[in-house]
């Protein structure tokens, strides 16, 4: 190894470095691991969300954790492996929500679409009574995160298009969707049980 390269190797600071001065709130820190992990980050999130976008806001997600101190112990493990592990459970976690949101189009698509032969009337009293208490659910939620939830599970948007379309920041979309959804389970926990 040439003098320069050892040198230049001697003079990188290690993550625990890195975490440690970020910490004690030192803004350059930040900028070195996000330079150093934000493309590892970023692609094992595009490798299991398969949504470019969706993977830019994990990614930024798990930055801010980061900054905001999340979980990381340096005496625990390296931060690469925190990130890869934090990245790859947050991915997962979308992709479930993802099909949760998907289920639930279904269900109120094909009821939507008309019964399927042989439901009995008592059956018919059943769904609709649980659509109606759906409906009402959804019209107690405040306006702004109704119509998130609205555009999002219905209209099919993404939160990124969403904020485009309201002028609104990404952050504050996806803290109404989020507030909203916590609402309609609590609201609607009899019926998911």
């Amino acid at each position: 190894m040439a003098t320069t390269e050892l040198s230049e190797s001697m003079a990188q600071p290690s993550d625990a470095q890195l975490f440690y001065a970020l910490r004690s709130g030192e803004r350059t820190a930040m900028v070195s691991l996000y330079r150093r992990y934000a493309s590892v980050v970023y692609g094992l999130a595009l490798s299991i969300l398969k949504n470019p976008q969706e993977a830019e806001d994990l990614s930024q997600e798990i930055f801010l954790s980061l900054w905001r101190g999340g979980g990381y112990n340096p005496e625990r493990g390296s931060l690469s492996s925190y990130l890869m592990l934090l990245t790859r459970s947050r991915a997962l976690d979308k992709l479930r929500a993802r099909g949760r949101k998907l289920k639930m189009v279904e269900r109120v698509g094909q009821v939507n679409l008309g019964e399927p032969s042989g439901v009995t009337p008592l059956e018919r009293a059943t769904v609709d009574e649980c659509c109606e208490r759906v409906r009402e659910a959804v019209a107690s939620l405040p306006l702004k995160e109704r119509q998130v939830l609205e555009l999002s599970v219905f209209g099919g948007l993404s939160y990124p298009q969403i904020a485009a379309q309201t002028g609104t920041p990404l952050g504050t979309i996806k803290r109404w969707a989020r507030k909203g959804m916590l609402q309609l389970k609590e609201d609607l926990k009899a019926l998911i049980e």
